[in-house]
């Protein structure tokens, strides 16, 4: 618990600055890098599957996608960037298949380029995508905001969860896939993504304010006046995006059971591997982008 507290201690204050001053092609740049150790602890955890991934592909595929990220956040009008993004997914997410399928056929043993090419356009969707879409957000009116939103609403379903699972929790959610998490530290958790996030969008214009004054962020990336939306709304986001990242852990630990693995790496002391840390996030930011893509579609 020591090391998960001080490894997060630590984190937090980055991750957060990193959403609030970065240029976005830094971000970008972080959102790739953190795909691919997530990535490459996915395709490991595969092999116990006895599937032997196509790693250099993985990987090159994942880089140039996060090339077209970083050229279509350079767009600064809103309804352009996100309408490249959608686009460029699209594609992106039609071609993985196919391209390493053509890949595949270069090995010796054809029994394995299938199994290799499905983990491998798996890889892509489930963990590039998301990665992507967390960048999009940023790039979205009130960017800053939103993104902190996500993050906010995930951790404090996290946190939530685990005491309340731990102090009181009786029934079991799903032993087989995760033993430890029950349905009483799930709504524990609902009700506290919906209470942060509300309250985090609530008081949005003030935070934009300050945060504008001391200069970590431009009037574009906060919330302001008008902009801010209707309560329920809100309320109904912080519940689907809570919704979502409990999938998103229980999904990843039916990945690693299946394997017999208990984390996916070591790389984060005390919270195993950099999968382990945004499994959760990969499910719930494209419920928020595709709000904010909505909004701007109004």
């Amino acid at each position: 618990m020591t090391k998960r507290i001080a490894t997060a201690v630590i984190l937090i204050p980055i991750v957060l600055l990193l959403v609030l001053k970065a240029p976005i092609y830094i971000l970008t740049i972080v959102a790739a890098a953190v795909a691919l150790l997530a990535a490459a602890e996915f395709l490991k955890l595969i092999t116990h599957y006895a599937v032997q991934p196509m790693t250099a592909a993985t990987y090159i595929f994942t880089a140039l996608f996060f090339v077209f990220v970083v050229l279509a956040s350079s767009n600064r009008t809103p309804l352009v960037e996100t309408t490249a993004m959608l686009y460029g997914i699209a594609v992106a997410a039609a071609l993985a298949p196919f391209i390493f399928l053509t890949l595949a056929m270069r090995r010796s043993d054809l029994k394995t380029g299938y199994p290799a090419a499905a983990a491998s356009t798996f890889a892509f969707a489930y963990i590039a995508i998301p990665m992507a879409l967390l960048v999009a957000i940023r790039q979205q009116p009130a960017g800053a905001i939103w993104t902190i939103f996500t993050l906010l609403a995930v951790w404090a379903g996290d946190i939530f969860a685990y005491f309340v699972g731990k102090s009181i929790g009786r029934h079991r959610m799903s032993p087989e896939i995760s033993p430890k998490k029950t349905w009483e530290g799930a709504v524990a958790s609902i009700l506290a993504s919906m209470i942060i996030g509300t309250l985090w969008i609530q008081h949005a214009p003030g935070i934009s304010a300050a945060l504008l004054r001391v200069g970590l962020i431009e009037r574009r990336d906060g919330m302001f006046g008008l902009e801010q939306p209707q309560l329920w709304p809100v309320i109904v986001l912080s519940a689907a995006v809570n919704i979502a990242a409990q999938l998103g852990d229980l999904v990843e630990s039916l990945i690693k059971r299946g394997a017999g693995v208990k984390d996916s790496g070591t790389i984060l002391p005390g919270h195993g591997g950099m999968l382990d840390r945004i499994d959760a996030m990969l499910f719930a930011v494209p419920i928020v982008w595709a709000y904010g893509a909505w909004r701007l579609m109004q």
